[in-house]
């Protein structure tokens, strides 16, 4: 078949999102400092985003050389599993950001180790039944009626798939608007110790605020698109408008490793470690919560 362009995209897109995490997967597995709950849990959207990058890939090369009614469901249902695992990680990551702030005296704790892995457990089980069922029947290859924007999943199926999302994305813009409030309530405790607001306070509360609103923003503007012609759009209509939703929601596996561990010092410098040798391999760790964001 001839090449699609849009399909040559999605698997630079998948090349990419690959490249990127597996480097963070393997600086955080190389680097045994790197073992605290927030690490963990950028460690599982690193895997995530590196198991949809693969999907990627994988879903170009079965369309174009194996075509397979069985790999098609094996590969969607992969895609799907690990796009889901990467929403719910970044979820995940906000709670740990909320708690850290809402419970700062408690949060290094044996309990919050718990509620770390307990939030994973919980993520990936979702996922993975997410992903499984386009393999268990729930598909359109035997009833082109059901069809939805994305073939072989089902109306039914996208539905559930986006009302997730906008589930997920609701819990995390109320959470962020809480991180703000807390911010700027500690902003305003520390000037009235200090009988004033001094400008690095508020340069620090400013920025503070800021990166949420990137981080929230590039989440929604990469996967609101796609989850809402999800919804909206029609089998029939032009394949196109479906290509140029979901590239864009690929783009958020792309940029996750530069917002949430490129621009961390500990893994900068574990980089350094791990390519240069231009510290010790002992290097001393300086603790941070991820509330410093």
């Amino acid at each position: 078949a001839a090449l699609n362009p849009w399909d040559v995209m999605l698997c630079v897109s998948g090349t990419a999102i690959a490249c990127e995490n597996a480097l963070v997967v393997a600086i955080i597995c190389y680097s045994p400092a790197l073992r605290t709950p927030m690490f963990v849990l950028v460690g599982s959207l690193a895997t995530a985003d590196l198991l949809a990058g693969l999907g990627l890939i994988l879903n170009f090369v079965f369309q174009y050389v194996i075509r397979s009614e069985t790999v098609s469901l094996l590969t969607v249902g992969f895609l799907v599993a690990s796009f889901a695992a990467s929403v719910s990680s970044l979820l995940a990551i906000t709670v740990d950001r909320y708690l850290s702030l809402y419970n700062a005296l408690t949060y290094y704790s044996e309990r919050t180790v718990l509620c770390v892995h307990t939030m994973l457990a919980g993520a990936w089980g979702v996922s993975l039944c997410l992903g499984l069922l386009p393999v268990l029947g729930w598909n359109c290859l035997h009833d082109h009626a059901a069809c939805s924007v994305v073939r072989p999943l089902t109306k039914s199926n996208v539905t559930l798939l986006s009302a997730s999302f906008f589930l997920i994305f609701l819990v995390m813009l109320h959470l962020y608007i809480e991180i703000c409030k807390i911010v700027c309530r500690h902003a305003h405790q520390i000037a009235l110790q200090q009988h004033f607001l001094t400008a690095s306070h508020y340069v620090a509360t400013k920025k503070g605020v800021s990166t949420l609103a990137i981080i929230l923003g590039t989440f929604g503007a990469s996967w609101l698109p796609f989850a809402i012609y999800c919804v909206v759009g029609d089998p029939d209509y032009p394949s196109v408008y479906t290509y140029a939703t979901l590239l864009p929601a690929t783009y958020n596996s792309m940029i996750n490793p530069i917002i949430y561990a490129y621009r961390n010092q500990e893994i900068q410098r574990s980089m350094w470690v791990l390519f240069c040798g231009c510290f010790q391999a002992k290097v001393s760790f300086r603790s941070r919560s991820p509330s410093d964001v």
